[in-house]
């Protein structure tokens, strides 16, 4: 016989509303920003390097999205030993990060182009760690399902802090000049953060504080929202004497319960739901991306421009320090905006942004300001509308599939990094015209997909 319990009840609800130890989760947000940083510290100088050592435009976008492919794959070995936990991904990530700038930094010295693209392909191992810190800010083991979507902006912060400091970083290290053939302004963003993650690596290991972890496998359920609470019977079977649940066994203050997870196949709305949040994954970071990649080569072939790798990065930092405001009043209103109307947001502001740069194109009249205007609105749009994507599948799944849909979306994210720089990349050379419409008409389909599903799109807020 089925019976609830008051004490229960009150678990349940504080439950909505818990967080991780505040040591361990801004050791998980400082690896976020970190990671950001990586990626993006090379743009602004990236095309200048590779046509040094005899590459292209198009090599130097390979370069900046690369690291993403080698993401993914390494996700597959590092899920199957991680136990479900984060220092053993840390740890590695680290490593990696360190090895593969060092890589990138000695490219100069050995005058070898593919040196370079190496370096990243390691950075992208340890950029494995997207995925880990936006499944540590939903896991439902340590995370309420009222405080999801606040930790992925503040995902989101890390994420624009990184678009800003790191082409601004880098493009100030460009600025060092080259009198040394070690330390100089293609080697000096690989050098610094070697060290940089090489000092964070030592704070891992003192202050990260993992999972519990029962009998060597971290507890998966003991701190997710129960779906049924029953005593203590045995197990549940349907009528012909099949197994309808798997139980795990949590212990209480008051009683010991046992937590009933049901396995079922997916409904197909829920499917499309899934489906839409992949999709918004992939376009933002393709957008974001591909004119992260694009504006140091545009702005260097625009004869109003003319930009040097400085300014090509002060102008994307610029973009990103003036969005920043916005991103930080996002964690105020996140908990108290539904995920689908952040998302509608976003990527509404992101759309004017490629509307506004297509017409421009148009008439030929870009400028500083018309191209600032443009990517300010695209930068905060689309970085915005990243805020939900995970966070709303994790309040419509059940927490047991927790690390499934965050790989799904991370691989959803890796699609949009590694081919939005290559397109971005690209851009000049197949025609601005054709590098804005392919943007504006993925987003288009990303609308009629949010439409068609808006309704099925509504979760807590929080």
């Amino acid at each position: 016989m089925v019976t609830l319990r008051p004490s229960v009840c009150n678990y349940e609800d504080d439950s909505e509303l818990k967080l991780p130890k505040i040591a361990s989760l801004c050791i998980i947000l400082t690896m976020n920003l970190l990671l950001q940083i990586s990626f993006f510290i090379i743009v602004s100088s990236s095309n200048e390097y590779a046509q040094y050592l005899g590459g292209s435009s198009t090599f130097s976008g390979l370069v900046i999205g690369i690291p993403t492919v080698f993401g993914g794959l390494a996700l597959i070995p590092m899920t199957k030993f991680d136990k479900g936990g984060y220092a053993m991904p840390l740890h590695v990530g680290c490593l990696t990060a360190i090895l593969g700038h060092i890589a990138y930094a000695s490219a100069y010295r050995l005058h070898f182009l593919y040196l370079i693209l190496i370096g990243r392909c390691l950075n992208g191992i340890s950029f494995t760690g997207f995925m880990y810190t936006k499944r540590y800010c939903t896991d439902p083991r340590i995370v309420g399902i009222r405080r999801r979507t606040t930790l992925a902006s503040w995902l989101v912060i890390g994420q624009g802090l990184g678009m800003t400091l790191g082409p601004f970083s880098g493009g100030l290290l460009y600025k060092v000049g080259f009198s040394s053939p070690i330390f100089n302004g293609y080697t000096s963003p690989g050098w610094v953060m070697a060290g940089v993650y090489a000092i964070f690596w030592v704070i891992i290991a003192i202050y990260f504080e993992d999972l519990p972890q029962v009998n060597g496998i971290p507890s998966q359920l003991t701190s997710s929202l129960p779906l049924r609470v029953v005593n203590v019977s045995g197990p549940s079977h349907d009528d012909q004497g099949g197994t309808l649940f798997t139980r795990a066994t949590v212990s209480t203050p008051t009683s010991r319960v046992i937590l009933w997870i049901p396995f079922h196949h997916v409904p197909a709305t829920q499917c499309g739901v899934i489906f839409c949040m992949c999709w918004f994954a992939m376009l933002c970071f393709f957008i974001l991306g591909s004119w992260e990649a694009n504006l140091p080569v545009f702005g260097a072939a625009t004869p109003d421009l003319r930009w040097s790798p400085f300014a090509a990065g002060n102008f994307i930092a610029l973009g990103g320090i003036t969005a920043f405001p916005f991103l930080l009043a996002n964690i105020f209103f996140a908990g108290r905006i539904q995920d689908r109307k952040l998302l509608a947001l976003g990527c509404g502001l992101g759309l004017a942004g490629l509307a506004i740069f297509l017409s421009l194109l148009r008439t030929g009249k870009i400028n500083y300001g018309s191209l600032f205007m443009c990517w300010w609105a695209i930068a905060l749009g689309f970085n915005l509308a990243t805020t939900v994507t995970l966070s709303l599948l994790s309040k419509q799944l059940p927490p047991e599939r927790n690390r499934w849909s965050s790989m799904v979306i991370q691989y959803s994210n890796y699609a949009g990094r590694v081919t939005g720089a290559v397109w971005g990349g690209s851009g000049v050379s197949v025609g601005m015209l054709n590098y804005t419409g392919l943007e504006i008409a993925l987003v288009g389909i990303g609308a009629v997909l949010f439409m068609t599903l808006w309704r099925n799109l509504k979760t807590k807020t929080g």
